[in-house]
């Protein structure tokens, strides 16, 4: 207990930490706030890992991300593997952000190609595992992971993904509460997906209802420090 206790104290003192906070940077200033080094790396690495997470969850065939069945049913109406659908869709959805004058920055144009790219390789070797037992293994395995790869790419301040910037974006136009706004649009994607043949699971439920927390969790861990830090905080979910 005592053990359990000291990390929680160090988690909630990280996260009242200035520097461990994440800041509204336009795409050209995230490129010079320092530690970019770093800061790549990171990016890189939690854009893989939500890639392997993806694949993971699609092998477990126990429900996908709610984006992911949308990605899913759209492979039964075009001849294109399951990544290459995620990058289309994800240029798509950058295009989106033009009429609502949301910037990317170059963490979300490389969301936008990296993660289908890693989501092909991982399912061109990962197959489905045999056995209720390992499928939930292999789900559980993916929803914490992707947790962690969002924590990784979101602290990295380098821009956030197609679909995070579309939220965040429509968000700020319309005056809706973020969480309203990511509610509608998962909401949307799943309907139509799920239409088209996507997979919805228990897997898709558990994802909506644990990635939010489990983000806020890591995000302590994984926010960069910038150098020197910006005093405008990010709009948070309200």
């Amino acid at each position: 207990m005592n053990a359990l206790s000291s990390v929680g104290d160090h988690l909630r003192a990280r996260s009242r930490d200035p520097r461990r906070q994440l800041t509204a940077l336009g795409p050209v200033a995230a490129l010079h706030a320092g530690r970019m080094p770093w800061r790549l790396s990171q990016l890189m690495v939690g854009l893989t890992l939500y890639g392997l997470s993806m694949a993971m969850l699609v092998r477990a065939t126990l429900g996908v991300l709610p984006w992911d069945v949308l990605h899913q049913g759209l492979t039964t109406i075009v001849p294109w593997s399951f990544g290459t659908v995620v990058i289309v869709t994800s240029i798509v959805v950058l295009l989106l952000w033009i009429p609502i004058r949301q910037l990317p920055g170059l963490g979300s144009l490389l969301n936008a190609v990296v993660v289908g790219i890693v989501a092909d390789l991982v399912l061109a070797v990962l197959s489905e595992p045999n056995g209720l037992a390992a499928r939930a293994v292999l789900m559980l395995g993916g929803i914490l992971l992707n947790g962690i790869a969002t924590a990784m790419y979101i602290g990295s301040q380098l821009g956030p993904g197609p679909r995070d910037g579309l939220m965040t974006g429509l968000a700020r136009r319309t005056g809706v509460s973020i969480r309203v706004v990511r509610t509608s649009l998962e909401v949307a994607v799943v309907v139509v997906g799920w239409l088209l043949g996507g997979v919805v699971g228990v897997g898709t439920v558990l994802y909506a209802v644990v990635i939010g927390p489990l983000t806020q969790l890591m995000l302590p861990w994984f926010t960069v420090p910038l150098d020197p830090a910006p005093k405008t905080p990010a709009p948070t979910e309200g």
